[in-house]
Parts: C-alpha cells; sequence; structure tokens
C-alpha cells in the first residue's frame, strides 16, 4: 500500500489527534468536532477496521479545568495538569465512543516501554490482544509519571512509534493545517501545498517549523520525523487538516486530501524496528563518502576506517546515529565500542588496533545486523 487508493484497504489505522485539533483557541475543548471524529472512528471500526487512537491535549485539557492561559515551567505542575486532563478526557472519548456502541481502552506509555525489547514486545502483545477484542486503545504518553529521560515528548513521535509497534497500515496525524507546504503557508501567502512526499530530503526537513500553538508540543517538524519512522517501518502516513468535514472518511477512501508519505517497499523487522526507533540514541558517528556507499549500496559494517568523527559519550552497546560528511543521517546501528576507545581507532585500519587499544576487539566498530539503514 503505497497510494492513495491503497489506503482504502488499511485495516489497522492510526489516528492522532493534535491539539489544535481538539482545542478552541481560548483552551476549552473542542467537543463538537471531537464527536464528529468520534464518529468517523466508530464507523471506521464498524466497516471491520482496527483502529489505534492517538490523543495530545491532557495538559491543555488540565490548564482550562484549572483556568490557567499558559504552561507551566516546572515538571511536577505539568504532570498535576496532564493527571487532571487525562482524565477529562478519558471521559469525554468513553462517553462519546459509547454511544456509538465502541468499548475504548486507556493506554498509556512511556519511552521505557520502547527502550527495553521486553517491554516493547509487551505492549506489541497487549495493545493487539485489544485489538482482537474489538476494543478501540486510546493511547497518550503517561506524563504525570515519566522524567525527560524517559520522555518520547510529542504525540507525532509516539504515534509513529505505536505504528511500528503493531504492524500498522495507515497513520493519520490530524493538525490544524492542511498538510505540508514549501514554506510556513502563516507567513507567506504564495506558499504552496506538497500533496506527495516520497523520500525525506534535508531541504523537505528545512520546510518544517516548531510547535505552531501555545498549547500544542509539536510541530511540522515532529510530523517529518514521524513520518521518517512510518514510512521506514512500512506504514502510509497522511498529515491532514482535522477541521475539515469528514476528513477520515475521505482519506480512508482515497481521496486527494492531506500530504501523503508512501510507505517504503521493504520495512523494517520487528527487532530492526525497535532498534531503529525504540531504542534512546546515545550519539552519532560521520563517516566518509566511500564507507556511505559501501553502506547504503551494499549493507555493509561500519569499520573504524571509515570514520572521520563522532559526537556524544556512549557506551559498547549503545544505538548511535550515522551521518554523512554533510550530516545527513543514513543509519542507526549498535556501537562496539565507547567514545573514549572510539577516539583512538578512527580512522585506523582494524590490524592496527592491537597497537593502539588493550581489551576485547571487534573487527567492526557497528555489524551490519546491529544497524538499520534510515535511506
Amino acid at each position: 500500500m503505497t497510494d492513495r487508493i491503497g489506503l482504502k484497504n488499511a485495516g489497522r489505522i492510526i489516528v492522532k489527534i493534535g491539539t489544535s485539533t481538539l482545542n478552541y483557541p481560548t483552551g476549552k475543548l473542542n467537543i463538537q468536532r471531537i464527536e464528529c471524529l468520534v464518529r468517523q472512528l466508530a464507523d471506521l471500526n464498524n466497516r471491520g477496521k482496527e483502529i489505534l487512537l492517538v490523543t495530545s491535549g491532557a495538559v491543555g485539557t488540565g490548564l482550562a479545568r484549572m483556568n490557567k492561559k499558559h504552561k507551566p515551567d516546572n515538571v511536577p505542575e505539568k504532570q498535576a495538569l496532564a493527571a487532571i486532563g487525562q482524565g477529562i478526557l478519558m471521559h469525554i472519548y468513553e462517553k462519546l465512543f459509547n454511544e456509538y456502541g465502541q468499548t475504548v481502552a486507556q493506554v498509556l506509555l512511556t519511552k521505557e516501554n520502547s527502550v527495553r525489547y521486553s517491554q516493547y514486545i509487551n505492549s506489541r502483545n497487549a495493545l493487539l490482544a485489544l485489538l482482537q477484542m474489538q476494543v478501540i486503545p486510546i493511547i497518550n504518553e503517561n506524563d504525570v509519571v515519566a522524567v525527560d529521560q524517559l520522555k518520547i515528548g510529542d504525540n507525532d513521535t509516539l504515534s509513529a512509534i505505536v505504528a511500528s509497534i503493531v504492524d500498522a497500515d495507515a497513520l493519520i496525524l490530524l493538525t490544524d493545517i492542511d498538510g505540508l507546504y514549501d514554506k510556513n503557508p502563516q507567513l507567506y501567502p504564495n506558499a504552496k501545498f506538497i500533496e506527495k512526499i516520497t523520500n525525506i530530503t534535508p531541504k523537505i526537513e528545512l520546510t518544517a517549523g516548531g510547535a505552531a500553538t501555545k498549547l500544542g508540543t509539536g510541530g511540522m517538524y515532529t510530523k517529518i520525523q514521524a513520518a521518517k519512522i512510518a514510512t521506514s517501518s512500512g506504514v502510509t502516513m497522511v498529515i491532514a487538516n482535522g477541521s475539515r468535514e469528514n476528513i477520515l472518511t475521505d482519506i480512508i477512501a482515497g481521496r486527494n486530501v492531506g500530504t501523503i508519505f508512501p510507505a517504503r517497499e521493504i520495512h523494517l523487522k520487528r527487532r530492526k524496528s525497535w532498534l531503529a526507533f525504540g531504542k534512546n540514541i546515545a550519539g552519532s558517528i560521520t563517516v566518509d563518502h566511500g564507507c556511505e556507499l559501501a553502506l547504503v549500496n551494499n549493507g555493509s559494517s561500519i569499520l573504524a576506517a571509515g570514520i572521520t568523527d563522532f559526537d556524544g559519550e556512549f557506551a559498547a552497546g549503545n544505538t548511535v546515529r550515522v551521518l554523512t560528511p554533510d550530516s545527513r543521517e543514513i543509519a542507526r546501528g549498535i556501537i562496539n565500542y565507547d567514545s573514549a576507545v572510539l577516539a583512538k581507532i578512527k580512522g585506523h585500519n582494524t590490524g592496527e588496533f592491537s597497537s593502539l587499544i588493550t581489551g576485547k576487539m571487534y573487527d567492526e566498530v557497528i555489524h551490519r545486523d546491529n544497524m538499520v539503514l534510515m535511506t
């Protein structure tokens, strides 16, 4: 399924509703819009589609209930507001879905659920069990207890990770604009709409900005990063305007709405997907052009001789990004050496290691079996 017509056949669909779609500019919940979206989701479920909903808005809803206009700076108060808001949101969702005969379940995730492979699989099994029971999971990050080190940080990324975990067919991100433009349409009236993106280039990433609203945490940039995760995991992604009437029905009917990111034809197996998008990134290494070609064309391992630089402090067994000389990310992998050792061996041939370092030695800095190409 790589185009709009293919969306008709999507069986397992993730829908992420952003804060700007859920709320009026006043910060209060837009109940009418939420009800319209719930009706469409319930109808899709009645048609035999498996639906998972990732919802933003917990902190914003808590702010509104407590009559606050701005997000607090301190973490405990944010977490307290999230706790207030999550209960309100779930009450509304449960009430509305129940009116259409649907059962829902709240699922709260943290980064730890994807960092540890056992928890990654447990999360998958739990979500699939809910779908088998014809229950609609309503998913959010567990802001109430998550600390910065274990926060995914935004629900665009969370929804893409969930899509990867459950092998979804489609991911729909609902926001307050029609999709991706070649520049910010709020600043440039002549901005051109982009209907389809088959390759996420550095130029495409430069078109994205920061958070769009005072209540939201994500902007178009986080959606582009979500598209990288989704398409590499075999999931077709669409960014669309959540305020448009019957938006979900139109997307699944294959109509020309929103910006579509077709799935890559060969997507990642479960462990590779976890390696690329579940584990924390500890740093990065930069490879020369020859190493870049060997990786992209031949799927080779990374040897020290091809490494020109690195960034960050990491231990052996951590996951790092692999960058080209012009700072494009082309792979992620588990590194066999810590940063202190890598500083000594980078640029050297394997045969020179014994004169440079002591202890256990590996021919490869990153073995191809422990690496995922991101191009």
